[in-house]
């Protein structure tokens, strides 16, 4: 759970704000209970408690280094014991040696209440220690709470950047046989491949730390990839991409479409001589940008591996991370021995 801020503004405004109601309390009761003139009950009332209030927020800066448990909070009992007791003593010193030593009627009224001023000092000063105390308890909380959020981030943006760097091996070798065969036969393909391949390896590295892309500029970087699978299969590989121009400027994170084109190449096109075709779609439905990915797929002569059997565990992964969501990426397969690959992706309103 995470705790609501509440700003050291707020808290110090109504700190002051008590004190100067308080005083303007008792200001009008000591003036109309026992009939001493405005100026003695102003300065009676302002005195103890300005005294009080400074005694609180000593106490309060005590708590900020000093926290007690219960096994030593006598020491914080006897410290505002000392606090309440030092505050009587100095508002009776003022009053009575500068302020009105000779108002026999206001010192009989001051001796006569010391216990219970002491005793108010005390509680108001009790009740500040209180609060102090759960005041830090609460900011400890929510430091605690952002390091474990902050630790909670660094791992998901690590476990992010790692996956998204993550190239298909297979794919990079293969360009690179593809290239070395083309060298000696059709060097001008060749050529082109080793192009092509630059340029879709430095799309790749730029994009390593951005988290979003329009699909537009996915769908830039994923031709290049389908460009230099062409030149590698020829006329055997076939993409149709049917993109709903609406849904053009909705965003996705980078590098998310190639490796579903890839696993949808490799399983439709490398178990097979003829020719394939793999379709794209994209729509935008319910506030999600929906990407389908449709392979032809022969369940008797592909090969299963490991996992969810078609290579898409990092892209779940990817997808989780981001969005806290296992459902984004389903797969089937139709009757008509297609596979079908669905990618949901949550738009901000």
């Amino acid at each position: 759970m995470t705790l609501p801020r509440i700003s050291t503004g707020k808290i110090t405004l109504a700190y002051l704000t008590w004190w100067a109601l308080l005083i303007a309390i008792e200001t009008y009761a000591i003036h109309n209970t026992f009939n001493f003139r405005l100026t003695i009950a102003l300065a009676d009332a302002l005195s103890l408690n300005l005294l009080i209030a400074t005694s609180g927020y000593i106490m309060h800066n005590s708590l900020r280094y000093f926290q007690p448990g219960l096994k030593n909070a006598a020491s914080m009992l006897v410290w505002s014991v000392v606090l309440a007791a030092g505050c009587v003593i100095l508002h009776r010193v003022v009053m009575t040696e500068y302020l009105f030593p000779d108002d026999k009627n206001y010192l009989a009224y001051l001796a006569g209440s010391n216990l219970i001023r002491g005793l108010f000092a005390w509680m108001m000063i009790a009740i500040i220690a209180i609060l102090s105390s759960i005041w830090f308890y609460y900011q400890e909380q929510r430091a605690s709470e952002k390091r474990e959020d902050d630790m909670a981030k660094m791992a998901r943006d690590a476990e992010l950047a790692t996956l998204r760097q993550q190239l298909q091996p297979h794919f990079l070798f293969n360009s690179l046989n593809s290239i070395s065969a083309l060298a000696g036969s059709r060097p001008e393909e060749a050529r082109k491949m080793i192009q092509q391949l630059s340029d879709f390896l430095r799309g790749t590295i730029k994009r390593d730390d951005q988290h979003l892309v329009t699909l537009e500029d996915e769908l830039t970087h994923l031709q290049l990839y389908l460009d230099i699978e062409k030149v590698r299969f020829g006329h055997r590989l076939n993409t149709v991409v049917e993109n709903d121009k609406g849904s053009q400027s909705l965003q996705l994170p980078a590098l998310l479409l190639q490796p579903i084109v890839e696993n949808a190449i490799k399983f439709g096109l490398y178990d097979t001589t003829g020719e394939i075709t793999i379709r794209i779609t994209t729509k935008m439905e319910d506030k999600e940008l929906v990407i389908t990915v449709e392979n032809p797929f022969d369940a008797a002569t592909a090969q299963p591996r490991q996992g969810t059997g078609f290579g898409l565990t990092g892209i779940q992964r990817r997808l989780y991370l981001l969005y806290a969501r296992n459902d984004l990426l389903t797969t089937q397969q139709r009757e008509n021995q297609t596979f079908i690959t669905e990618v949901r992706i949550p738009q901000k309103a």
